[in-house]
C-alpha cells in the first residue's frame, strides 16, 4: 500500500482544498434545517414580506453556497482521482519496462495487464468516493447528531439503536466481501489470460480443429468470474435494502414519537421538521459509508496487487556507466559463467568458456534445450548470471549500462515480433533517425528489399499487429533489417534464419559478410549450412560446451557434431565446407 500512496503525495494542496471546500458544504447543510425550523416556528410565512425576503435570502444564499462548494470540490477530487490513475498507470509501465525476464516470469503477462487496467480503476473510483465522503459523511453524521440532540434529547435515544444496527449490516456484509473480491480480480486474470491467448493462437486452434475445447476453457474461465461476481452483487444487493429499511423504519419512529411530544407541548412542529432532516443526514451519511465500504475491499486488493508490482525489485541492476569506457568493442568472453532459472535447481548452462574476438563470427548450435536462446539472453543481460562473468568490450557486463549494452547490440529473436504501423516504421525501430537511403540498405543487406518493393506503398505499406499479413520468412528478413540498420558492434541472431529458404539464406549470409566486415556476430542455428563457414562453432549439448572450433575440426574431434551434421547434409557436402 504505501507504494500506492506515494503518488498521491502531488496532489496534496488539491486535496486540502477539495476538502476545505467539502467542510463548507457540509457547514451549510447543517444550518439548513436549523434555518427552516426557526421560519416555521416563528410563523415567518405570515409575517411581513421583509421576514419572508430575509429568511428565505439566507437559505437561498446558504443552498447556492453549498452547491458551487460541492461542484467546485467535485471537479478537484476528479481530477486528482484520475491523475492518480495516470500516474498509477505510468508508475507500473515504468517499473515493468526495468524488469528483467525474471520478473515476467513471476507475474504473467495478462495479470499485469489487468493491474494496469481494472486494478487501478478501483483505485482511482475509490480516491474520487473518498475525497468527497471522507470530510462530508462524518460531519454530517456527528454535526447531525449534535444539532438534532440540541432539538431534542429525547428523540435523539433513536440514534443509539439505529446506527448500531446499521454499522453491524455494514460489517457482517464487508468481511463476506472482502474474500469474493480478492477472488474476482484473480479469476479477472484468468480470463484474460484465456482471451489473449485465444487471440493470439488463432490460426493453431484454427489448424488443429480446437475451437470447441478452447469455448470450454473460455466458459469455464467465464462462470467462474460470473459465479463470483453474482455472489458479491448478492451481498451488495442485500445491503443496500436492509440499508433504506433501517432509514424508513427510523423516519416513522421520529414522526411516532415527535407528534406524541408535539401533543405533550414538548415539542415544537419545526424542530421536529429540523430532527428529522438532521436524522436524514445522519443516516445518510452512514449510507454514504456503505458505500466506501463496498468499493474499499475491491480497491484494497487491487491495491495490494498494483503495490506488488511496484515493490518487485528487478534483480537485473542498471549499473548506468556509458560504453565509451569499454576499451575493446564488439569483443565477448564467458569465463565460467553458469546459470539456474529461479523454478529450477538444475543448472541450464554450467561452467561455460569461451571468447569471441572483434569480427569474428561464431555459431552456437545444439539439440533443443541445451541452453542455446538462454547464452543469448545473457549477453544481452535479459538475465543475470548465477556465477562466473561475462565481458564485453573489456568490461564487466554488469558494469555497463542496459542502455549502452543494447545499443551496441543489434538483435533478432527468434520469435519474430513486428508492431502495427509500416515497414518503415519497424525497421527504424533500430534507428529512429534512419534515413530512407539506409532504410533500402538495411533491407537489401536482409533480402527484404524485393518484396518490399513490390507492394503498393513499398517501405509505407501497412504491419498489422504481430504482423500476420506477412509470411514467417517476410517478417524474419524485416526483422533482420531492423537490427542492421542499428550498424551495430554486435549482431545477435537467435535463430534466424529458419523461415528463409536455401537460396535467400546463403545470400544474406553473404550479404551480412560483405557490409558487416569489423562486426562480430552470434549466431544460434538449427541449419547446419548456416553455419558451416563460422569462425568458431560452439556446441553445446545439455548446458555444457562439449566442442569449440571451426566446421571440420569439429568434424573430426566431435562425434556428436559429426551425427547432426550429416542428419542434414551428404558427407563430401560437409568435408567440402568449412575451410
Amino acid at each position: 500500500m504505501k507504494k500506492v500512496l506515494q503518488h498521491l503525495k502531488p496532489y496534496t494542496i488539491s486535496i486540502v482544498i477539495a476538502m476545505g471546500l467539502i467542510f463548507l458544504q457540509a457547514m451549510a447543510n447543517l444550518y439548513l434545517p436549523t434555518l427552516m425550523s426557526d421560519i416555521v416556528n416563528k410563523g415567518v410565512i405570515g409575517q411581513s414580506m421583509d421576514s419572508v425576503w430575509k429568511y428565505g435570502g439566507n437559505m437561498l444564499l446558504f443552498t447556492v453556497g453549498a452547491m458551487i462548494c460541492s461542484i467546485i470540490s467535485t471537479y478537484i477530487a476528479s481530477r486528482v482521482a484520475a491523475g492518480l490513475g495516470k500516474s498509477l498507470r505510468k508508475g507500473i509501465f515504468t517499473k515493468v519496462e526495468s524488469f528483467s525476464l525474471n520478473e515476467f516470469n513471476k507475474i504473467q503477462t495478462s495479470s499485469l495487464i489487468t493491474r494496469t487496467t481494472n486494478d487501478v480503476t478501483q483505485i482511482q473510483n475509490l480516491t474520487l468516493m473518498m475525497i468527497r465522503m471522507m470530510i462530508l459523511a462524518p460531519m454530517l453524521c456527528i454535526g447531525g447528531i449534535i444539532m438534532a440532540t440540541s432539538k431534542n434529547l429525547q428523540l435523539s435515544i433513536l440514534f443509539a439503536v439505529v446506527i448500531p444496527l446499521l454499522l453491524g449490516a455494514i460489517i457482517l456484509l464487508a468481511s463476506k466481501i472482502v474474500p469474493l473480491f480478492t477472488q474476482i480480480q484473480k479469476r479477472t486474470d484468468k480470463i484474460n489470460q484465456v482471451v489473449r491467448e485465444k487471440l493470439t493462437g488463432v490460426r493453431v486452434i484454427r489448424a488443429f480443429g480446437t475451437e470447441q475445447y478452447e469455448g470450454e476453457r473460455y466458459d469455464r474461465a467465464n462462470k467462474d468470474i460470473y459465479e463470483s461476481s453474482i455472489k458479491a452483487a448478492y451481498i451488495m444487493a442485500s445491503l443496500m435494502p436492509l440499508v433504506m429499511f433501517i432509514i424508513n423504519i427510523s423516519t416513522i419512529a421520529i414522526v411516532w414519537f415527535g407528534s406524541h411530544l408535539i401533543g405533550d407541548g414538548i415539542l415544537q412542529i419545526g424542530d421536529m421538521m429540523a430532527f428529522m432532516q438532521y436524522a436524514m443526514q445522519v443516516l445518510f451519511s452512514i449510507l454514504m459509508v456503505t458505500m466506501l465500504f463496498i468499493m474499499i475491499p475491491r480497491a484494497i486488493v487491487s491495491a495490494k496487487r498494483i503495490n506488488e508490482v511496484l515493490e518487485i525489485e528487478p534483480s537485473v541492476k542498471d549499473s548506468g556507466i556509458d560504453m565509451e569506457k569499454c576499451v575493446k568493442p564488439g569483443e565477448i568472453e564467458f569465463k565460467n559463467v553458469t546459470y539456474s532459472y529461479d523454478e529450477s535447481p538444475e543448472p541450464v548452462l554450467n561452467n561455460l568458456n569461451f571468447k569471441i574476438n572483434k569480427g569474428e563470427t561464431v555459431a552456437i548450435i545444439g539439440g533443443t534445450g541445451s541452453g542455446k536462446s538462454t547464452l543469448l539472453n545473457l549477453i544481452l543481460r535479459f538475465y543475470d548470471v548465477t556465477s562466473g562473468e561475462i565481458i564485453v568490450g573489456g568490461v564487466t557486463i554488469k558494469d555497463i549500462s542496459l542502455k549502452s549494452l543494447r545499443n551496441m547490440v543489434g538483435y533478432v529473436p527468434q520469435k519474430v515480433n513486428l508492431f502495427s504501423g509500416s515497414i518503415a516504421d519497424n525497421i527504424r525501430y533500430g534507428k529512429q533517425d534512419a534515413t530512407n537511403e539506409e532504410l533500402i540498405e538495411a533491407s537489401k543487406i536482409a533480402q527484404s528489399y524485393d518484396f518490399i518493393s513490390l507492394l503498393d506503398k513499398g517501405f509505407d505499406s501497412e504491419v498489422a499487429q504481430g504482423g500476420t499479413n506477412y509470411s514467417g520468412g517476410q517478417k524474419q528478413r524485416i526483422s533482420i533489417a531492423r537490427a542492421v540498420v542499428k550498424k551495430p558492434d554486435i549482431y545477435v541472431f537467435d535463430d534466424s534464419f529458419s523461415a528463409l529458404d536455401y537460396t535467400t539464406d546463403r545470400n544474406l549470409r553473404e550479404a551480412l559478410i560483405d557490409n558487416t566486415k569489423g562486426t562480430t556476430l552470434v549466431i544460434v542455428a538449427q541449419r547446419v549450412s548456416t553455419i558451416m563457414n563460422a569462425d568458431k562453432i560452439i556446441f553445446l549439448e545439455e548446458g555444457n560446451i562439449i566442442a569449440q572450433g571451426k566446421h571440420h575440426e569439429l568434424l573430426e574431434s566431435c562425434q556428436a557434431y559429426k551425427e547432426l551434421v550429416m542428419s542434414q547434409i551428404t558427407e563430401e557436402e560437409a568435408m567440402n565446407s568449412g575451410k
